[in-house]
C-alpha cells in the first residue's frame, strides 16, 4: 500500500463539486468526449476540461484522441488506494472510540 500523503492529491482534485460531477459522470458513463461531458453542466466546455485537466494531474482520469474528439476515461486505481486510506483512518477511529468506551465503563 502506498503512503497515505500518496492520495493527497486525489482528494484536493476531488474537492470540487464540479470536478466531483466529472468522477461521477465517468464513473457510470464510462469514457466520454468533453461535449458529452458538457451537456446538461452549468459551466463551459473550457471550464470542463480545466476541470479534467486537474483530474488527470491527480491521476483520476487521462484522455485519448478519438477521430476528432477527445475522449476522457476515470483511472479507479488512485480512488482506490485513496479508499485505503480512508478506510484505515476509519478503523483507527473506530479503535479509538472502543479504548475511550472501556475507559469510561472501567471508572464506573
Amino acid at each position: 500500500m502506498s503512503r497515505p500523503a500518496a492520495s493527497a492529491p486525489v482528494f484536493a482534485a476531488l474537492g470540487d463539486p464540479q470536478r466531483m460531477m466529472l468522477v461521477a459522470r465517468l464513473s457510470q458513463k464510462g469514457p466520454l468526449s468533453v461535449t458529452s461531458l458538457t451537456e446538461g453542466a452549468t459551466i463551459t466546455r473550457q471550464a470542463v476540461t480545466k476541470h479534467l485537466r486537474v483530474l488527470e494531474a491527480a491521476g483520476l482520469a487521462h484522455s485519448e484522441k478519438s477521430g476528432r474528439e477527445t475522449v476522457w476515461a476515470l483511472d479507479q486505481r488512485p480512488l482506490a488506494r485513496a479508499r485505503e486510506h480512508l478506510d484505515i483512518i476509519a478503523r483507527q477511529w473506530d479503535e479509538a472510540i472502543e479504548r475511550l468506551r472501556a475507559f469510561v465503563e472501567e471508572g464506573d
